[in-house]
């Protein structure tokens, strides 16, 4: 009896045990291979992602799929319900598969806290199924009553009652709600230009010679393609398999569907609710006019107008249905324009302009630009009714629409591009999604219209792209001048596990904002120009452009060549094989002694005695290189002169941990900075030794592993911990833990006249905790010797081993936004503009985020160059650490006032600081800045260091076309 309850005992801890270890495991997020585990398995299982069926009635209970629930508790719905492992995965992960509405609450679909993921996950997951015969639902697209359609229509208008009865919501996600009428069914139609698409990737993905025409559909769809498939099918019938001929006839009746005309006065009849209002008349107005003219330049000018004026007066309309009403007219003309744009097809340059100025009001419309945006460049793109525009005026439009494609672009990546990313690692196919959607809209056909353009005003200015064989050159345009050598890797996709190389030519959709060294670089989305990558590529004459998406998958097929890579001082750019260099272009890289074009760091004055914390107060612009780096001096020295625009400050100087340095390092028989010096010497012996750069380099780099480890468990010395209590209490005015700080690296060797150092040391946020500030002073310290600080100084200074870190610290700020001011127009070329880049929250602009970017001149006036578009910013809570807020993009990040108070301040800074500094430099500056309820804050100020030895390159100097800018151009001219 006793073994008995003792086996009892055991077996129900052991039983106990094991489920505490399951649902320890449960709660933990999955890996990606495990979830790609799952997603295999459910493509096979005939349920997919669903365990069985069930009735779900009104009062809560639960029935078997053949006991319907009562008439007396109300009507139910009958739908599948999830296997738990599908159910762990949204709780642990929050990834839902096969999501389905009816058993989906309208909070939870909106997804507020995720930024709506869960229904942008719903619209990926439909368009997997299409491009892959039913994804997860491969076999379980058949289980009968899984689904129920009219249920989840029902709940679809459910759904957008609710959404659209709410005006801030519909302002603030007009792109995003509109973009989900395509996916969430409410009122029986399907996406059949998306349908289009996915079946024409199919049928090329399994038989290779459809990619021509796959190519085309996806491109530049016309109803002529309709005939080029049937006949593409007569000529490869040998070929096709029954299936492939099945999937042939159904594109062709699908692009039959797509490329019958729509019909917007059905529509209207069908939407009773907007019938005899002030935009149902207008949409009535509109079928009438394109009934009397058939003109296609008449219907695409008159359908963007009407899609601009439902966006603009959708708000006016009151009732939420009929809101919906309105948006589903709006779909329907966006498909409108899509059919009717090729067929408009422009002779003159007035009419190409007229063209490009009506598909960038519907792309507005259609919410890709907002409302505001549309504002600062409808000017600019109105131009086609006068009869001339200088070369200058009309290269400005070519500018201007440019931006207006890759802002639309950008704005479907802010939208859709986390959720994609972290389904493409476990199911690379959601990749192509954001490229759907963006080829799916009006965006398309204003980008061909954009690049026609481009070609025409290439030829009349002579600044012209070489960039192997690609289509679409008009689409490069330089950033940064220079010239590299090296292989070409092209980069579709995420860069996260990309190691980068000095030697090689990177295209990037988006850049890393802790990018090493590279030869060269290229990215579509170019973040913005004053961020840290942009900097360094600036000061170290890293040739550097942008370019579209198209012209990105046109280079991955040379991906691993070695190229010659330039970009001129008027921004044209060269890609060309090796086997195409010129004597010239060869002579440039001929190798050079070690220290040629570098620069030393001056180490005589630095002042390693002074031990003490100092106040910012008491350091100004003369103590750089001295007692600190020149974040602390010049922030000192901003204090001074803006002394209600900055804040108090603490700086740790060189000396501090120079004095630290000098502790036995563990484990070796010498002390940090010793281990560090006999680094230097071994590998300077192994270069005279002739042993190669990469060995020598990889020795210095495992060295530095350790001693960055040792340094990050170093002991801190008593009195300096003393000390930091009694600074923070004296001059930061709280007790040390007690106030967040940032904690910021300043080195002996940046922001120096010809080196920037832009980013490469470690910046700490909002730290409070007081053992976490303390561990943060040593991870600091330590940051100089990480792989990606040290190798970007070894490419431009001749002494690397003698950098000194000190530390600034300085109380938060929780800004509105921030950025960063370049007190010279880089856009324009013109030393007295200026350069602004801002986005939302801290941190603003430097990491390469898509930041609100404009030129300010100095006569009157300003340029948007571009818009924000990142989706989430970060927020600086009062109990430290960082927080992450989602942006909308309505309402514009920088206002007229913040405009006029940055152009006083830089008025300010270029008369005074010289002047106070006592300095000879005559050079523009980099001042990091925020905004916190209209009140400047100062940051940084630093040199703009741009690199001298690219701007007078002869080389860069004979590939720049001279232009005459003043040419005036007819725009009667035949294009």
């Amino acid at each position: 009896m006793k073994n008995s309850k003792l086996k009892s005992f055991y077996s129900i801890l052991f039983t106990a045990f094991f489920a505490f270890i399951h649902t320890s495991q449960a709660q933990s997020p999955l890996a990606a291979d495990q979830i790609e585990a799952l997603v295999t398995k459910y493509k096979s299982d005939i349920r997919g992602p669903y365990k069985d069926i069930r009735w779900f009635c009104t009062d809560g209970s639960i029935r078997q799929p053949k006991d319907p629930c009562p008439e007396n508790i109300g009507p139910g719905v009958q739908h599948a319900r999830y296997k738990d492992e599908v159910v762990a995965l949204g709780k642990s992960n929050h990834i839902y598969l096969g999501q389905i509405l009816a058993y989906t609450s309208i909070d939870e679909l909106w997804d507020t806290d995720q930024n709506h993921s869960r229904l942008k996950q719903y619209q990926l997951d439909k368009y997997l199924r299409l491009v892959d015969d039913g994804w997860i639902n491969q076999k379980g697209q058949f289980y009968r009553g899984s689904v129920q359609v009219e249920d989840e229509e029902a709940w679809g208008i459910n759904f957008y009652k609710s959404i659209l009865s709410k005006d801030a919501v519909v302002a603030d996600n007009f792109y995003f709600i509109r973009q989900s009428l395509k996916d969430i069914p409410h009122n029986g139609d399907d996406n059949v230009a998306q349908l289009m698409r996915s079946e024409s990737k199919v049928v090329s993905d399994l038989y290779t010679p459809f990619m021509d025409l796959r190519t085309k559909i996806h491109s530049q769809p016309e109803k002529s393609d309709i005939q080029k498939v049937i006949d593409f099918k007569v000529k490869n019938q040998k070929s096709l398999t029954t299936d492939l001929n099945k999937k042939l006839d159904g594109l062709v009746v699908t692009m039959q569907t797509f490329f019958t005309p729509v019909d917007v006065q059905a529509l209207l009849n069908k939407s009773k609710l907007i019938k005899g209002t002030t935009l149902g008349d207008k949409v009535q107005s509109f079928v009438n006019g394109r009934s009397n003219n058939k003109a296609p330049s008449y219907s695409v000018n008159e359908t963007a107008q009407l899609l601009l004026e439902i966006r603009e007066e959708l708000l006016t309309e009151k009732r939420p249905l009929a809101r919906l009403q309105l948006l589903d007219i709006s779909l329907k003309l966006e498909e409108l324009l899509f059919q009717n744009s090729p067929n408009w097809e422009p002779t003159t340059v007035s009419e190409q302009l007229e063209k490009i100025c009506a598909l960038t009001t519907a792309t507005v419309g259609a919410g890709y630009i907002e409302l505001w945006e549309w504002e600062q460049v409808a000017g600019t793109l109105s131009k086609f009714n006068q009869d001339q525009l200088s070369l200058a005026e009309l290269t400005q439009v070519l500018e201007t629409a440019r931006a207006a494609v890759e802002w639309s672009a950008a704005m479907v990546k802010a939208n859709y591009q986390e959720v994609v990313n972290t389904y493409t690692t476990f199911e690379p196919k959601s990749y192509a999604f954001i490229d759907d959607r963006i080829r799916g809209s009006v965006a398309l056909h204003l980008g061909q219209s954009v690049g026609e353009l481009g070609d025409f005003i290439s030829k009349e200015s002579a600044l012209t792209n070489k960039v192997m064989d690609v289509a679409g050159q008009s689409a490069f345009r330089g950033l940064n001048p220079g010239y590299a050598f090296g292989e070409l890797v092209v980069v579709d996709g995420s860069f996260e596990d990309i190691e980068v190389s000095a030697d090689k030519i990177y295209i990037f959709q988006r850049s890393p904002s802790d990018l090493k060294p590279v030869a060269g670089i290229a990215t579509v989305a170019e973040g913005n120009m004053v961020s840290h990558v942009q900097l360094l590529a600036r000061n170290l004459g890293i040739p550097n452009a942008a370019l579209s998406d198209a012209n990105l998958q046109s280079l991955k097929k040379y991906d691993g060549t070695r190229v010659f890579y330039a970009v001129s001082n008027k921004g044209n750019v060269i890609i060309k094989p090796e086997a195409e260099m010129t004597d010239q272009e060869r002579g440039l890289f001929v190798k050079k002694e070690r220290n040629t074009d570098k620069i030393e760091v001056p180490v005589e004055k630095i002042q390693l005695g002074n031990t003490d914390v100092l106040n910012m107060r008491d350091v100004d612009a003369s103590d750089s290189g001295a007692l600190c780096g020149p974040k602390a001096a010049n922030l000192g020295q901003l204090k001074k002169m803006f002394p209600e625009q900055v804040v108090e400050g603490l700086v740790i100087p060189f000396g501090i941990f120079r004095d630290h340095m000098d502790q036995q390092m563990p484990g070796e028989s010498s002390s940090y900075w010793e281990y560090l010096n006999a680094m230097f010497k071994e590998a300077e012996r192994m270069r005279n030794a002739d042993v190669p750069e990469p060995e020598v380099e990889n020795y210095q780099l495992r060295q530095l592993e350790t001693l960055r480890g040792a340094i990050k468990k170093m002991p801190l010395k008593e009195d300096f911990m003393n000390q930091l209590e009694s600074k923070f209490k004296s001059v930061l005015g709280s007790d040390f833990g007690k106030i967040p700080v940032f904690l910021r690296s300043d080195t002996n060797m940046e922001d120096l006249k010809e080196f920037t150092g832009a980013g490469l040391n470690l910046t700490l946020f909002n730290v409070l905790d007081k053992e976490k500030v303390l561990e943060g002073i040593k991870d600091v310290w330590a940051s100089p010797y990480t792989e990606r600080s040290f190798k970007w100084r070894q490419v431009y200074l001749l002494n690397p081993e003698n950098v000194f870190p000190s530390i600034l610290v300085i109380p938060s700020v929780d800004v509105d936004y921030s950025g960063v001011l370049i007190t010279k127009g880089i856009n324009s070329g013109n030393d007295k503009d200026l350069t602004v880049a801002f986005s939302r929250g801290a941190g603003g602009a430097v990491d390469g985020q898509s930041a609100e970017t404009y030129t300010i001149y100095d006569t009157n006036g300003y340029r948007l160059l571009a818009p924000a578009r990142e989706p989430m910013y970060n927020t600086l809570p009062a109990t430290g650490g960082t927080g992450k807020k989602a942006a909308t993009f309505q309402n514009r990040v920088v206002n007229e006032k913040n405009m006029a108070e940055i152009k006083t301040l830089a008025k300010t800074i270029r008369e005074t600081l010289p002047k106070e500094t006592n300095s000879d430099y005559e050079g523009a500056y980099d001042v990091e800045l925020g905004f916190k309820e209209d009140k400047v804050w100062l940051f940084q100020i630093r040199p703009f260091v741009e690199n001298k030895k690219a701007l007078s390159s002869g080389y860069l100097e004979s590939i720049t076309p001279k232009i005459n800018t003043e040419k005036e151009i007819s725009l009667s001219t035949k294009l």
